[in-house]
C-alpha cells in the first residue's frame, strides 16, 4: 500500500524509489568519459495535477522510479543536452538556463540520482550506444518464446464497412481470386510444418505447452466456413492444447453456438459502431441494411454460453456523443451484468479514401473528449478507454519487478513473433497487410515445406525502437514501443517510421493519476 507521507517531503524520497531492471553488467564496466555528471537523456519527469512542489521520475530504460522536489528536478531539466517535455500542469516554466545557474542538490541525493542512472557520466553518444545494445537484446529475449498464430479461413466478408483496411478485397475484382476458404489440405499442411517454424523461435519441445490461435478474416465465422474451422479446430487439439480465439463482426456466430464457450472458441472481439443506428449505418450488408440487432443478438448468446466478449466501439467525431445512447442500449441488453463482457472505444485510423482524416481522433484527443463526456453522462462507464489501459501500464511501473517488466523493444507481435497464416498457406508478419504475395514473409508448400522470404521477414522483423534513430532518442521508446507501424506508414510512407500519438504525454498523464489514487489511498 502506497501512502502519502506528512510534513516536508525530503528532496531524494526513498518511499517512492524503486528498481524495475537492476544495472546490465555493461552499464557498471563501461568506461564513463565526462568528469561532471549529465541527465540521462531517458529521463521522465511526471509533475503532479495537485503541487508544484514535487514530481517522479521514471527512467526510460532501467525502469528505476523516484520522487523528488521541484528543486531537484528542475536541477535534472537544467543539466540535459537538450530541452526536456513541458510540464502537463501548473503555470510554472523552467528558468533560462543560459543565464540561471540551478544549484545542485546535497551529495547523499547527487549519489542516490547517479546509482539509479538519472545522472550520467556517459557522453550523450555513448548513452545512445548503450541504449542500442540493451534494446536490441530485450528483442532478442522476446522473439524466442512460443510464436502465435492468426488463421485467415477465407478472405470473404459479408459486410461492408466504409472504413474497412480490406475494402479492396471486396470491391475491385483484381482482387476477386482472394475470396475464396481454406482447405483441409492447407490445415494439414499448416500443422505439418508447425514445429520446423516454431524451431526458430528455439521453442523446448519437451514442454507441455498451449498455443493460441485467433480466428480472423475477412469474416472468420461465415455459415460457410463453419467446417473448416471445426476441422481446424479438431486438427489443433490433436496436434497440442489449444486456445481459440476470434476477430469477429458476429453476423453469423449463430451458426457456431455449439464450437463457442470455455473448451471452445472461448474469446470474441466484436464491433459495435456506436447507438443503433449509427452503427446500421457504418456496419451494413452490400445491400445497405444494418447489422446491429442481429450482432446483439449473438453476443447475448455468446455470453450465455460463457464467451469472453470484447465490444469494440470505433469511434470519430462524427459518433462520440452517441456514446451516453450505446451506453443505455448496452446496459437495456443487461451485457454489463456478465462478468465475461468488457467494450472499450478505439479509434478510426483513415486507411483508405472514404475515411476523412479530420474526422478521426487522436487517441489523446479521444481521451480527453470521453472523459468530458463522461462527466455529463456518468453511465458512459461501461466504456474502457486508452486512459484505462495506460493507468495499467502506469500500475505496473509502481508494481512490476524483473520478470514481468512492461518494457518492450517492438510496438507488437509483427515484429516478433506473430504468424498470420491465410487461405492459400502464404505467411504474413501483420493481419493489416494481408493478401499481397509480394509481402508475404513466408509460405507452406507440399513439396519444399516452409519457405521464408528473408528480406521481407526482416523488414518486418527488424523494427525495434533501436533501429529507428528517433526512438532510440526518445525517453518513452521502451514504454511506447515505437507505435503501430502500419498507422506510421499511413502517415509518413515509411513503415520504418514512428507513430507517437501522444503517447509522452499520455503516458504521464497516467503515472501521475495512478501516483495520486495511491497516495490518497
Amino acid at each position: 500500500m502506497f501512502k502519502a507521507e506528512s510534513g516536508e517531503v525530503n528532496r531524494f524520497d526513498p518511499q517512492w524509489s524503486q528498481s524495475v531492471d537492476p544495472f546490465p553488467s555493461s552499464f557498471e564496466s563501461s568506461t564513463p568519459t565526462l568528469t561532471k555528471p549529465r541527465t540521462s537523456g531517458y529521463t521522465i519527469y511526471i509533475d503532479l495535477p495537485d503541487t508544484e512542489e514535487e514530481m517522479l521520475l521514471v527512467h526510460g530504460y532501467l525502469g528505476h522510479r523516484v520522487k523528488v522536489t521541484r528543486d531537484v528536478g528542475l536541477y535534472l531539466r537544467s543539466q540535459e543536452d537538450k530541452r526536456p517535455p513541458r510540464p502537463l500542469y501548473g503555470e510554472w516554466s523552467d528558468p533560462d538556463y543560459r543565464h540561471v545557474e540551478i544549484p545542485a542538490p546535497d551529495n547523499e541525493t547527487l549519489a542516490q540520482l547517479k546509482s539509479k542512472g538519472f545522472l550520467t557520466r556517459r557522453t550523450q553518444a555513448q548513452e545512445l550506444s548503450f541504449f542500442r545494445q540493451f534494446a536490441t537484446q530485450k528483442a532478442k529475449r522476446q522473439v524466442n518464446t512460443l510464436p502465435y498464430y492468426l488463421i485467415m479461413p477465407t478472405y470473404s466478408c459479408n459486410l461492408r464497412c466504409p472504413y474497412c483496411f480490406q475494402d479492396h478485397m471486396r470491391t475491385d475484382p483484381a482482387y476477386k481470386h482472394l475470396l475464396t476458404t481454406m482447405s483441409e489440405e492447407t490445415v494439414d499442411l499448416i500443422f505439418e510444418q508447425l514445429p520446423v517454424l516454431e524451431q526458430r523461435h528455439q521453442v523446448d519441445k519437451s514442454q507441455e505447452l498451449t498455443r493460441t490461435y485467433k480466428f480472423f478474416g475477412g469474416e472468420p465465422l461465415l455459415k460457410d466456413s463453419r467446417p473448416i474451422v471445426e476441422y481446424f479446430m479438431a486438427k489443433a487439439r490433436s496436434h497440442s492444447k489449444a486456445k481459440f480465439v476470434a476477430i469477429s463482426n458476429g453476423t453469423e456466430l449463430h451458426h457456431y453456438r455449439d464450437l463457442l464457450g470455455k473448451n471452445g472458441i472461448s474469446e470474441i472481439q466484436i464491433t459495435l459502431d456506436g447507438k443503433p443506428e449509427e452503427h446500421d449505418k457504418r456496419r451494413i450488408y452490400p445491400d445497405g441494411t444494418g447489422s446491429f440487432s442481429l450482432i446483439a443478438d449473438n453476443i447475448t448468446m455468446a455470453l450465455q454460453a460463457g464467451v469472453q466478449i470484447s465490444a469494440r466501439v470505433n469511434v470519430d467525431k462524427n459518433n462520440v456523443n452517441d456514446l451516453p445512447s450505446l451506453a443505455n442500449t448496452i446496459k437495456q441488453y443487461g451485457w454489463h451484468e456478465y462478468k465475461n463482457f468488457r467494450t472499450y472505444l478505439a479509434v478510426i485510423v483513415a486507411h483508405n479514401d472514404q475515411t476523412e482524416e479530420k474526422v478521426c481522433f487522436g487517441t489523446r484527443e479521444l481521451n480527453h473528449a470521453f472523459i468530458k463526456l463522461k462527466r455529463q453522462y456518468p453511465d458512459c462507464d461501461v466504456f474502457q478507454f486508452d486512459g484505462d489501459t495506460m493507468k495499467q501500464k502506469a500500475r505496473q511501473v509502481f508494481d512490476t519487478g524483473r520478470e514481468n517488466s512492461i518494457m518492450s523493444s517492438q510496438y507488437c507481435g509483427a515484429h516478433t513473433k506473430m504468424y498470420v497464416i491465410d487461405p492459400f498457406a502464404d505467411i504474413y508478419a501483420c493481419y493489416e497487410k494481408t493478401g499481397d504475395k509480394k509481402i508475404r514473409i513466408g509460405h507452406f508448400d507440399k513439396t519444399s515445406g516452409l519457405n521464408i522470404n528473408q528480406q521481407n521477414e526482416c523488414n518486418w522483423r527488424s523494427r525495434t525502437v533501436a533501429s529507428n534513430s528517433v526512438c532510440a532518442q526518445c525517453r518513452y521508446a521502451l514504454y511506447c514501443g515505437g507505435g503501430c507501424a502500419i498507422n506510421a506508414e499511413v502517415r509518413t510512407g515509411k513503415l520504418h517510421a514512428n507513430f507517437c500519438d501522444s503517447f509522452g504525454k499520455r503516458f504521464r498523464e497516467s503515472i501521475a493519476e495512478v501516483y495520486s489514487e495511491r497516495a490518497e489511498s
